[in-house]
């Protein structure tokens, strides 16, 4: 399926998904501390979401089990939130959320730490979000789809992070996954790497970087990413609408923005 060019009525309805998803990610971050469990901030988010008017995207999506995807440490993507999985000191932990109004979805991420972080932490997670930055600041009408994944590429290997090449981000609209796909790095060979960005267009950007090296594995449970090294992973991600002047973050609350999240 091609990319669609969404219409200012679309667009309208994805901003409401997309503020839900950024209401439930802001909620669960104010309460991740050590003794929390990742099957809490699973019903915080239930809640958020409901509440708004919205329904959970990720539940019931391919099978997967859970409301949000709670990453810690070394899992990269697609944790499975529990009730016996304790946050603890010193841990990082990516929450991925995705809601669907009025039948229209909205989708974000962030890794958040837990406590105390040791600086090697902190710095995986500064780097990734700055990343996702310098991405969202190459979107524009005219632009091409390559120069957003080099703009995370340059970035991260300037401090000689690895990028995660198996997962990238995507187009959105009425389903969570649309053409193109959005890589991390550049692939002139891809389908879409010489897409003209179009206003209308709507794509989640979604950095991954390791710590250590790139490659990754699936656990036995058929959904947690994990680095095959077991180094620390970060995840960020924001769905931004491609307009006449530039970009708009469907999924940043406006009493928020410019304010560090990591």
């Amino acid at each position: 399926m091609a990319p669609t060019i969404k219409s200012s009525r679309e667009i309208e309805i994805m901003r409401e998904a997309g503020r839900i998803a950024a209401e439930a990610l802001a909620r669960m971050g104010e309460i991740v501390r050590p003794g929390v469990t990742t099957g809490e901030l699973n019903r915080l988010a239930e809640e958020v979401i409901h509440a708004r008017g919205a329904t959970c995207a990720f539940k019931g999506y391919h099978g997967f089990p859970a409301s949000i995807c709670a990453s810690v440490n070394e899992e990269v993507v697609h944790g499975i939130p529990s009730d016996e999985r304790v946050l603890e000191e010193g841990q990082i932990v990516g929450l991925d959320v995705g809601t669907v109004y009025r039948r229209y979805v909205g989708d974000t991420a962030r890794t958040f730490p837990v406590g105390e972080i040791p600086p090697e932490a902190e710095a995986l997670l500064r780097v990734t979000e700055e990343c996702l930055w310098k991405a969202i600041e190459t979107i524009g009408p005219g632009r091409r789809l390559w120069e957003v994944s080099e703009a995370v590429e340059r970035h991260a290997r300037s401090f000689g992070y690895a990028i995660v090449r198996e997962y990238a981000g995507h187009g959105i609209g009425s389903r969570m996954h649309e053409d193109p796909q959005v890589p991390n790095y550049v692939d002139r060979d891809a389908r879409y790497a010489d897409l003209v960005l179009r206003p209308g267009m709507v794509i989640c950007v979604e950095p991954m970087l390791n710590a250590g090296g790139e490659e990754t594995e699936v656990l036995d449970d058929g959904w947690t990413v994990v680095t095959r090294d077991r180094s620390l992973s970060a995840h960020f991600e924001h769905e931004i609408a491609v307009t006449e002047d530039g970009a708009e973050i469907l999924t940043l609350l406006e009493e928020r923005a410019g304010e560090r999240t990591w």
